[in-house]
């Protein structure tokens, strides 16, 4: 039997709420999102890029997005020591690149694993709690947890947009 991506539910976004309620709400409405995306497709059709020259592909996206989980709620907000998941120094983009070989389901369970200690790591921290991030061009700045969420929420929705395009080109398939 052929492995598919696992059917989803999404849950409708908060209306209303305190500030953290209504960004995790948002945060997980667009992680739901993703999931939507790839809901229903084997694992071969999730390995279909989306047009070229790009070889974007929504399983590249739920890894990158497991990736961007662990970066920004684990090691970066709750200073963590980890390594990454896909991506290495031969392979900076391992988790949008190495697809062909890419076992979805085990992808699938990375990312939901990735999601709930990303889930766990933030609960301990409080939204105006800072870290430094480290730029490439030497310079730092001073980030809140607060801005991780909204970054977040913008990286999903971006990526939402590709997922939406991509799936569209496999099999038709549209929604929001």
């Amino acid at each position: 039997m052929t492995w598919r991506a696992p059917e989803i539910t999404r849950k409708n976004e908060p209306y209303v709420g305190d500030e953290r309620t209504m960004l995790e709400g948002w945060l997980d409405y667009h992680r739901d999102t993703l999931l939507l995306k790839c809901a229903g497709l084997t694992a071969e059709r999730l390995k279909t890029p989306s047009v070229e020259p790009s070889g974007l592909t929504l399983l590249g996206l739920v890894r990158h997005l497991t990736e961007v989980e662990r970066w920004w709620f684990r090691i970066r907000a709750a200073g963590q020591p980890l390594d990454s998941v896909y991506c290495t120094d031969a392979s900076p983009d391992g988790d949008l690149d190495d697809i062909a070989d890419a076992d979805a389901a085990a992808d699938f369970a990375a990312y939901a694993a990735e999601v709930e200690a990303a889930r766990q790591a933030a609960a301990n921290l409080r939204l105006d709690q800072t870290f430094t991030r480290r730029r490439r061009d030497g310079g730092a700045d001073e980030i809140n947890v607060r801005w991780v969420y909204v970054h977040m929420i913008e990286e999903y929705a971006r990526h939402n947009g590709h997922a939406d395009l991509i799936r569209e080109r496999i099999d038709g398939v549209t929604g929001d």
